[in-house]
């Protein structure tokens, strides 16, 4: 079960740890060149198995994987990527393949929110609402057991329309200061974000939405997280915590619209999505208001399709199969960055204190992929994705207070972590966390809670050498 996640201590940490001291007595140099848990500097910095890429420009995250060498599948790769990153218009317009935009809508392409291929943000003093949204629900459940959505607002908050209709609401975001210090009595304030819905369109508000802000992913890798196998999802599972290390992780369950059968969710914030067809599928529809023959309703609510009836619309449907397909295949092969800096001697004492403070029980660092139905370049892949893609109870301090399938307020999917040490080089900033709150790494770990408490803890009792050490191995990832 999870005791097969983390591999073994060196005896000599465990030694440490055992009389309470977590520092290592590493090399002098700050490079050491000794394998790292069995394995070598080559093998550890392939996060992405055989698809890795070795670039660390901001142009890291928008790679094919290596291995794709299948002339037509690096073809339908352009063209996905091209799909991905245009403008949809309003409907009708000379770009017939491109058109049907809206009526309502977050942003006007994949790029628009995932820019780079990356990690998206809350919006700065006065800018409009770009890359992050709000998912939206009131209690009960949907026919196959999701959240139920609104019935004049649909599943989402959607704050831009094109000519003829009106965004449905407008956004504000204050922020309260929450105060702290680490045990060496180092202080540090954490903001907490709250949200105001304001100029509702399309019906009154009501006291008991629920609602959940989201920061758009960054979206390398996402096909090999598909290549899991379930059996090792659910043997890493551990929904009764019958091994008593606090850490009780479970699979959510959701409703496959490729299959119209309940399947193991493993993608988006909270794993409601069982697959990369559906994940894009549904974010053409919620976010960019492109219907699919997976989602024909493009976003809207029942309401919402008889009023904006009269407006305009690209053809049924919006996005043809095929062209889904190829943004499928581009976002299902969009490669890993390998890691850097994999023999300082800094990092190596972060990556041990990254362990012994308990983050891999969640962020599992090595796993193989099964086969994919799809794409044998995905199978059997040695990858280090630091995920084990379960849910965790991460506290109330981070709860949105929504359920999402199997998946409760407090619980949000272990996100992987590979890539993030990239986020400031390809997207500009260093927010973090579902709703972007976080603005640097460290306060990403201070957040957590729940199952993750006693890790948060033993962070907060390192002295500032192993913090930055810790902080410079995920840096390298």
């Amino acid at each position: 079960m999870k005791s097969e996640r983390a591999r073994p201590v060196t005896l000599a940490l465990a030694s440490a740890v055992a009389g309470g001291v977590l520092s290592l007595a590493l090399a002098c140099s700050d490079r050491v060149s000794a394998p790292f848990f069995g394995e070598g500097p080559a093998q550890r910095a392939l996060l992405g198995g055989d698809t890795t890429v070795h670039d660390h420009s901001r142009k890291a995250f928008t790679l094919s994987a290596r291995n794709l060498e299948d002339e037509s599948r690096r073809s339908q790769f352009f063209v996905g990527n091209s799909l991905f990153n245009k403008n949809w218009v309003q409907a009708p317009a000379s770009t017939a393949g491109r058109d049907g935009l809206g009526p309502l809508f977050n942003a006007r392409s994949c790029s628009g929110c995932h820019v780079q291929d990356g990690r998206g943000r809350p919006p700065k003093e006065g800018e409009r609402i770009a890359s992050l949204l709000f998912r939206l629900s009131v209690p009960g459940r949907s026919a196959h057991g999701g959240p139920l959505p609104d019935p004049h607002y649909g599943g989402q908050f959607q704050p831009r329309a094109i000519q003829g209709a009106s965004p449905e609401v407008t956004v504000e975001i204050d922020h309260e200061t929450i105060q702290g210090h680490f045990a060496d009595g180092t202080p540090y304030e954490l903001e907490a974000p709250t949200y105001r819905f304001d100029d509702h369109a399309y019906g009154e508000p009501r006291s008991d939405w629920m609602v959940s802000p989201r920061v758009a992913p960054a979206v390398i890798g996402m096909g090999l997280l598909e290549a899991i196998a379930e059996e090792t999802l659910l043997g890493w599972a551990d929904p009764d915590d019958r091994d008593g290390d606090g850490i009780s992780g479970r699979v959510n369950r959701v409703w496959d619209q490729v299959t119209g059968a309940q399947a193991i969710g493993r993608l988006g914030w909270k794993a409601n999505q069982p697959s990369v067809r559906q994940q894009v599928a549904g974010a053409f529809a919620g976010d960019i208001g492109i219907t699919s023959s997976l989602f024909p309703d493009g976003g809207l609510s029942e309401s919402q399709r008889v009023s904006l009836t009269e407006l305009p619309d690209g053809g049924e449907p919006e996005i043809s199969d095929e062209l889904l397909d190829d943004v499928v295949l581009y976002t299902q092969t969009l490669a890993v960055p390998a890691r850097r800096n994999v023999t300082y001697a800094t990092v190596l004492h972060g990556e041990e204190l990254f362990e012994q403070v308990g983050c891999t029980s969640c962020h599992v660092s090595r796993v193989e992929t099964g086969v994919h139905p799809e794409l044998s370049e995905l199978s059997r892949q040695v990858i280090r994705p630091y995920t084990d893609l379960l849910l965790h109870d991460m506290g109330p301090g981070l709860a949105d207070g929504r359920p999402d399938f199997e998946a409760n307020g407090q619980e949000w999917r272990t996100p992987p972590l590979w890539g993030i040490g990239l986020v400031q080089t390809v997207n500009k900033h260093s927010r973090f966390l579902h709703d972007g709150r976080a603005r640097n790494l460290e306060e990403a770990v201070l957040w957590h809670g729940g199952e993750a408490a006693d890790a948060q803890s033993r962070y907060v009792s390192l002295d500032l050498e192993d913090r930055q050490a810790l902080l410079r191995f995920l840096e390298s990832l």
